[in-house]
């Protein structure tokens, strides 16, 4: 057995490349599960009319607006299918499951590359110049992944004007956006009250750390849209202990609130445990995740992660993602202890 081998046997692997939520399964989650096991004997309701009410007071939105679905992907792939975009634009970098899924629907792809001298702020100005009525969809992730910024909800409505004004559709992913401080504020939410060519989709999967039960929801005041959606999407597409279980999910304010306590403390400390050192390069983080460029010459992703790995610290090698290259990593934060054992480790070798 080599050396390293046993290295890693010390350690407990940790994650920091799943940005999922560090307090785990909500506690209302586990209960409603075990309160209810019994439901998996019958078919879901294909109303759900207590899950539709639960998420649209979440949302602060009327039932009607509710969309459902399996995950993100899956209603990403629903607006494709519904809009059928000959030409759609794409930030990079950002998902990489967007271009995945556009791709599939032979959809032409335009990338707006966000540049890292202005530490991949997006300029909505500047974007709009490189729209055109040849485009019939524009998805943004809001706060990007991987770069963990955020835009604000004046951009998204200049923008939600300017696609409005072209005749194009406007997909605002928001998988991450209740990690960020004071989110209610630079949610799109509210703008699908106005528009009708923008639709705002979350999941719960990384903020309720649940990615298991597969459930996402989208967002939009498009009645003829919403008619299609009716008519063919499965009655019954969530199960039945996911439907109970979110229903209580959103309800369970100590949960979202402890989050959103823990993620902006960790996220402020590991930035400033980091920026000491000069050999490499933070990205802001508005997200409970962060990006970093490796500074040293001689230094890759790929040396990172397998120093990282030996200690159980599995991290995100960039160097796959459109926009970067073998210079860039990525991790998310999770509780105190688990923070500082990353920090210390990954300040080890760069």
């Amino acid at each position: 057995m080599t050396q390293n081998t046993l290295r890693i046997e010390q350690y407990e692997t940790l994650l920091y490349n799943a940005n999922l939520n560090p307090l785990g399964i909500p506690g209302s989650v586990r209960r409603a599960i075990q309160q209810n096991i019994g439901s998996i004997v019958k078919y879901p309701d294909a109303y759900y009319n207590s899950l539709k009410k639960s998420v649209a007071s979440y949302a602060g939105v009327p039932m009607d607006y509710v969309v459902m679905g399996n995950g993100s992907v899956d209603l990403i792939k629903l607006y494709a299918s519904l809009v059928g975009p000959k030409k759609a634009l794409i930030l990079v970098p950002g998902s990489s499951e967007y271009e995945f899924i556009l791709s599939s629907y032979n959809t032409e792809l335009v990338f707006y590359n966000l540049k890292e001298e202005e530490d991949f702020e997006l300029d909505v100005n500047d974007l709009i110049q490189n729209l055109d009525e040849s485009l019939d969809m524009v998805i943004i992730g809001n706060p990007n992944n991987p770069t963990s910024k955020k835009i604000t909800r004046e951009d998204v409505k200049a923008l939600a004007d300017a696609c409005k004004s072209m005749n194009i559709f406007l997909v605002i992913d928001e998988m991450y956006i209740e990690f960020v401080d004071n989110y209610k504020d630079f949610t799109a939410v509210p703008l699908t009250e106005e528009y009708s060519n923008l639709a705002v989709i979350r999941s719960v999967s990384k903020f309720f750390a649940v990615p298991g039960l597969r459930f996402a929801y989208a967002l939009m005041n498009n009645p003829e849209m919403k008619e299609i959606v009716d008519r063919i999407t499965t009655k019954n597409n969530i199960a039945s202990l996911t439907a109970i279980a979110v229903t209580d999910m959103f309800k369970d304010e100590e949960y979202i609130t402890e989050s959103q306590s823990i993620i902006h403390t960790e996220r402020s400390l590991v930035y400033l445990a980091m920026s000491t050192s000069r050999s490499i390069k933070l990205y802001k983080p508005e997200a409970n995740f962060m990006l970093v460029k490796l500074l040293k010459e001689d230094l890759t992703s790929a040396d990172v992660a397998e120093h990282c790995n030996l200690r159980g610290v599995v991290i995100r090698k960039c160097d796959n993602i459109r926009g970067l290259d073998e210079k860039y990593i990525r991790f998310c934060f999770m509780n105190p202890k688990q923070n500082d054992l990353m920090v210390n480790t990954i300040l080890e070798i760069v």
